[in-house]
């Protein structure tokens, strides 16, 4: 059976965990190593079960902790050539991945982690690089996408593709319009490598969902910006106004910013 959990999904610190109960696969790393432990004793989950993480792009909120997962715990880190290169830049991130641990991903490749079949696929954001990644397990479809400044049409067939979909709702345009950012944080947000917002979000959905999607979580929400009861109402208004029923067609979540969601059993029954 193939679970996950979110361990956290915001700026202050990203990390998803796709897992059996023989093999794991973290994707991001933004969340601090003393904390991800605490989490995964608290869930009796192991480090044991982890051979390799997935990187989507080279900001200190999504990458904080490769290093110590790549040269403590002997992990793989996997990310695109120019994230890699992020990452070694970043002078926020401190601990560097070890060299030995340094793995490689191309945009449309697939390759086999585990008992994971990997495929990543770029989305447009204003870091060195940035990818989501389509995550199959026995038939089991999950796909990720954070940090989103636009839907383009390479992605939407994973969106189409997905059972399990993790996609950015960062923000309402109004809240953002009326808050405290200076203009030029504002529109870099807006700009086509910002963030997603609750109605790009929805209108993605609405476009490209297919009927065979069962659970949507909503990721990356901003504190300052968005709130999630809002997030999920603006969501869920969209959808019906296109004939779709958030809790009927498929369910609709969002995930916490600071403290992991609970275990969520991704079942093969459910597709």
């Amino acid at each position: 059976m193939l679970n996950f959990i979110s361990f956290g999904s915001g700026s202050s610190g990203n990390c998803y965990y796709l897992f059996t109960k023989t093999n794991g696969l973290l994707i991001d790393a933004g969340v601090g190593i003393r904390t991800l432990k605490k989490y995964f004793r608290e869930y009796d989950l192991s480090f044991s079960n982890i051979q390799n993480v997935l990187i989507t792009h080279d900001h200190a909120d999504h990458v904080k902790s490769v290093g110590r997962l790549s040269c403590d715990y002997g992990l793989n880190i996997y990310a695109t050539h120019r994230v890699h290169v992020g990452i070694e830049k970043n002078y926020c991130v401190r601990g560097k991945v070890s060299p030995d641990r340094l793995k490689l991903v191309e945009n449309g490749v697939s390759l086999h982690l585990g008992e994971f079949v990997v495929t990543p696929f770029h989305i447009p954001h204003d870091s060195m690089d940035n990818v989501g990644y389509r995550i199959e397990h026995n038939g089991v479809v999950f796909c990720l996408m954070t940090d989103v400044g636009s839907v383009t049409q390479e992605m939407r067939p994973f969106i189409a593709e997905a059972h399990y979909l993790v996609i950015e709702a960062n923000h309402d345009v109004e809240m953002l319009a009326k808050g405290p950012y200076p203009q030029h944080l504002k529109e870099r947000i807006l700009g086509p490598t910002g963030h997603l917002s609750n109605t790009d979000c929805a209108m993605a959905l609405v476009e490209n969902a297919s009927p065979r999607l069962r659970y949507v979580w909503l990721c990356h929400l901003s504190e300052e910006n968005n709130h999630p009861e809002l997030a999920r109402k603006t969501i869920e208004q969209l959808l019906r106004e296109h004939g779709i029923v958030a809790g009927k067609d498929f369910a609709l979540e969002v995930l916490k910013r600071k403290s992991p969601t609970g275990i969520y059993c991704l079942e093969k029954d459910d597709v």
